[in-house]
């Protein structure tokens, strides 16, 4: 079985790629794999981010049930 690879990992990924295709001296095959490397990475980071977000917009009562947060802005 594949070992999850992290938020921070494939991150981390997604910048040396684009830090290497920002040189411009890759050859074309090359770079076409990375951009769509990358292109691939960022998806997976922005579903990661989504997820995260929805789960932090819920809150558990005290009955253990998650709700939506309801966000009030006192001013």
């Amino acid at each position: 079985m594949a070992e999850k690879v992290s938020f921070e990992d494939k991150l981390k990924q997604l910048e040396v790629i684009v830090s290497a295709l920002e040189k411009g001296d890759r050859p074309l095959e090359t770079a076409l794999t990375d951009f769509q490397t990358g292109v691939s990475l960022a998806k997976d980071l922005q579903k990661t981010l989504q997820d995260a977000e929805k789960t932090l917009a819920k809150v558990m009562d005290d009955d253990g049930n998650l709700t939506d947060l309801e966000l009030t802005n006192h001013d």
